[in-house]
């Protein structure tokens, strides 16, 4: 049966204005104080927590296959952290994205492991950023590219009229996007040849073409094939590098430490085992701040049930 015409009314209409209202409420936060949008940040968190069914149920699902040690109590306690978090990644964006490059630089409080950035570059064959849902991506990206040439795949968000501004804040500071075909990926090798910084989102689900199932927490996951076979084509090493939100909005630490060769093994599952375990490891160190809320369980192998409703 189809949709009645006002149900079909509804949906037109919250398409044509998601993306003006989105617009609008990143350049409200681009003004506010940084520990200000925290605390709102966290009021939606909040307010996620008790009313967002669906993000809700994921952030219980993932935590839940992949921390079983935690009893429900502290399980409780992790969903609703995480949604925080969330909500203040959500306020902060604005901010990151639009504000003044003096502004962005005082919100970058320390730097830990530059010297390892160093001497991967001293090597000369580019260098794999590798980074997690783990943190503020957003703040890292541009904190790196603030600094060094870098390149990065990029798929445009569900909100359309939101693309052009996605756009040029991620490249406001010289980073390069290219598209996630056969063509961006000749220009990802061609931006390690000149020896830059190529970014890798290692922790989301490819689809069920472009990945192999490994182990993440111990659970099948579909894992992206296209890191390893560059890895293994061109030797450029790689830094697992995130930047860590603190409290009360004081700003963001940038982490990075190099990576296992591992990560380029012949044997396909070794690799990504490899991939996923240091993702893995870091999400531990301060599991609030990994995104939970994302299905990262969307594929499943053949034969096995849906992790996720909907």
């Amino acid at each position: 049966m189809s949709d009645s015409p006002s149900k079909l009314f509804f949906q037109r209409w919250r398409r044509r204005i998601r993306g003006p209202v989105s617009r609008a409420l990143l350049r409200v936060f681009a003004r506010i104080p940084l520990p200000i949008s925290h605390v709102l940040g966290a009021f939606i968190g909040h307010l996620l927590y008790m009313f967002s069914g669906e993000l809700r149920h994921v952030a219980r699902r993932n935590i839940a296959l992949c921390l079983p040690q935690l009893n429900r109590q502290a399980r409780a306690r992790l969903v609703r952290a995480t949604l925080v978090e969330s909500g203040k990644f959500f306020t902060e964006v604005g901010r990151v994205w639009l504000a003044p490059r003096r502004r962005f630089d005082a919100m970058i409080r320390n730097v830990h492991g530059e010297e390892h950035l160093q001497a991967a570059l001293a090597q000369g064959k580019g260098v794999f950023i590798v980074a997690p849902h783990q943190g503020s991506w957003e703040v890292l990206g541009l904190y790196l590219s603030t600094r060094h040439p870098m390149t990065s795949m990029y798929r445009p968000p569900l909100i359309n009229a939101l693309d052009p501004i996605v756009r040029a804040a991620r490249q406001r500071f010289g980073a390069t996007l290219v598209p996630t075909d056969a063509g961006g990926v000749r220009r990802l090798v061609a931006a390690l040849k000149d020896n830059q910084l190529v970014g890798i989102l290692p922790d989301q689900d490819p689809g069920p073409l472009a990945g192999e199932f490994a182990p993440f927490f111990g659970v099948a996951a579909n894992t992206m094939t296209l890191f390893t076979r560059l890895a293994q084509k061109t030797g450029a090493p790689a830094l697992l590098c995130h930047a860590q939100r603190l409290p009360h909005g004081r700003g963001f630490d940038i982490w990075m430490q190099p990576m296992s060769a591992t990560l380029a093994a012949a044997d396909m599952q070794v690799a990504l085992t490899a991939l996923n375990n240091a993702v893995a490891a870091l999400a531990q160190q301060q599991p609030e701040q990994y995104q939970w809320v994302y299905r990262r369980f969307r594929t499943r192998p053949p034969g096995v049930d849906m992790l996720y409703r909907g």
